[in-house]
């Protein structure tokens, strides 16, 4: 049985997803307010928040002809699904190749795999 795709956020709609995870309920205008230079229009923006509906990451709650949105999905469950994606996707589905790849990059330092090893050795006694 395959688990089913996870959707995937644009730059965009990731923006003011970032937007809705920081600062919570937001207006249209609200949103346009953290979102950085150049400020995208209001319809645009509308537009992107009524795209992120329909595609399950936010919902609103309507006051009259307005209407504030919220996340529905949290940072970290998008997270945790958008990193399984990326380590299927281009690592075999497996994370030692995902640590091997920032080892070659030297993006991660010996430190750094110290402290992931503590933090996986806490986790296995907890």
């Amino acid at each position: 049985m395959s688990t089913p795709s996870v959707k995937t956020l644009t730059k965009a709609e990731e923006q003011i997803m970032q937007v809705l995870w920081q600062k919570g309920p937001c207006f249209v205008k609200e949103v346009i307010e953290e979102l950085p230079e150049p400020k995208p229009h209001y319809n645009t923006t509308s537009t992107l928040v009524k795209i992120l509906v329909e595609k399950g990451f936010a919902d609103f709650k309507a006051y009259g002809k307005s209407h504030q949105y919220y996340a529905l999905i949290s940072k970290d469950e998008y997270s945790h699904k958008t990193v399984k994606q990326l380590v299927k996707g281009y690592f075999e589905g497996s994370y030692s190749n995902l640590i091997s790849f920032f080892v070659k990059e030297k993006d991660l330092s010996v430190n750094d795999l110290e402290k992931l090893l503590k933090q996986i050795k806490d986790a296995q006694n907890k």
